[in-house]
């Protein structure tokens, strides 16, 4: 079941590269169709986050909460979410899985074979 409620929650907010990133309190809406929303209990910034915040690369897209590397549980899901519920331990990833093909079905990557 959804959580119909927006929730506030502390994120680390880059709002230009090359500056520290600002704790600050933001406001999360409840989980549309097909998604869910995850309550990080761990994460960390990674490579590829670090280029996002370097001068060199500055792409636009700021602000942003990076973070994508992270360990969390459901707090809620939305309509039509069926391999998840409230309670459920999960690690968040970027890329989209099938579910099916060999390589998501190896405990040794999270690169799908389909999705490419």
């Amino acid at each position: 079941l959804a959580n119909s409620q927006i929730i506030k929650c502390k994120a680390a907010i880059a709002w230009e590269a090359n500056n520290p990133l600002s704790i600050e309190e933001v406001e999360v809406a409840p989980p549309k169709d097909h998604e869910v929303r995850i309550q990080i209990i761990a994460t960390t910034l990674c490579h590829s986050d670090a280029h996002i915040l370097h001068p060199q690369f500055e792409w636009g897209f700021f602000p942003v909460i990076l973070g994508h590397e992270a360990a969390g549980i459901v707090e809620s899901i939305g309509p039509g979410v069926t391999n998840f519920k409230p309670g459920d331990k999960v690690i968040p990833l970027y890329a989209p899985q099938c579910g099916k093909c060999k390589f998501c079905l190896s405990p040794r990557t999270n690169f799908c074979g389909k999705l490419k």
